[in-house]
């Protein structure tokens, strides 16, 4: 089985800066380098056959490229507990677009429509069941905007989960101009 989602990976720059907001929230299990990403559609656990099936059908989406800054900060919820901190991105329109394309490709490859609504972000922590204070956070970092970058392709990952939390591996790259690296799962 592999565990799969679809995401872009932003320039190393914009990271570099994500990366400088760590610290300072209580509990918070920080993001590395290696787990920034923007998920467009997470997969979950699929045979090699549908993995196959799905990286296919990624290879056919288009897309003009576009322009993408992350702007602003947030949390969300589970229950009223904080779970996770986040870098929101705008605009949003063109990434729910993408978005939709995806996930067409999903439902084509036999995997359910996504049931939750699409709101773009970045992962920056996430925490235990305990939750914590981000108000202090979230005040501080509100004003966060970096310079736009082009969004011209997405990766499909495979997400391996470990003692120190999941690991990341891109399996295939995809071009919306039709230009993709598509390697068998």
């Amino acid at each position: 089985m592999h565990r799969l989602f679809i995401a872009i990976r932003p320039p190393a720059a914009i990271r570099a800066r994500l990366l400088s907001l760590a610290g300072g929230v209580e509990g918070a299990r920080w993001q590395d380098d290696e787990q920034l990403h923007l998920t467009l559609r997470f997969i979950g656990e699929v045979d090699r056959h549908r993995a196959n099936d799905l990286a296919d059908l990624l290879g056919a989406i288009r897309f003009t490229p576009f322009d993408v800054r992350i702007e602003g900060v947030g949390s969300f919820d589970r229950r009223g507990v904080v779970d996770t901190l986040w870098a929101g991105v705008q605009p949003r329109e063109p990434l729910a677009q993408l978005h939709r394309k995806v996930d067409r490709a999903c439902v084509r490859a036999g995997l359910g429509p996504e049931g939750r609504a699409y709101l773009p972000h970045i992962t920056l922590a996430r925490f235990g069941r305990r939750g914590t204070m981000v108000d202090g956070f979230l005040a501080v970092h509100a004003g966060l905007s970096t310079p736009a970058f082009r969004i011209d392709g997405f990766t499909l990952f495979e997400s391996r989960l470990g003692h120190n939390g999941a690991r990341y591996q891109a399996v295939a790259d995809y071009h919306g101009d039709g230009g993709d690296m598509c390697p068998a799962i």
